[in-house]
């Protein structure tokens, strides 16, 4: 079992050049018992990015707050809290900040995405 709350959970901030005010939480994994999943927290701060890119493994992310957009095979989607989307494995996308102020989402992959 586990409980928590995201504000106790550590955040590391992620650099690379592909990257811009990034910074992520895995909220429940395999430390917590969840063996086939992680469940993590991303937060991009204004005019944040993570890399376009592609991978084997499908996700899933569910937009908590701030104002963003998925680039998607070509196409960009608007999304705002309580926005899904899934990604397919092999399909090129990028998440970006397109507002003043944070922009959170979780991302659910399988444990051997969560590189």
């Amino acid at each position: 079992m586990f409980v928590s709350h995201r504000k106790d959970i550590e955040k590391t901030e992620l650099h690379a050049p592909s990257l811009k005010h990034a910074s992520k939480q895995v909220l429940v994994g395999a430390e917590q018992g969840w063996d086939d999943y992680v469940m993590r927290m991303f937060t991009l701060g204004k005019d944040g990015f993570t890399p376009r890119h592609d991978h084997g493994w499908q996700h899933i992310i569910y937009v908590v707050e701030g104002e963003g957009k998925l680039y998607l095979d070509g196409k960009d989607y608007p999304l705002t809290p309580g926005s899904v989307a899934y990604v397919p494995g092999e399909s090129e996308h990028q998440l970006k900040n397109t507002g003043d102020n944070d922009f959170v989402f979780i991302c659910i992959v399988p444990s051997h995405g969560d590189v």
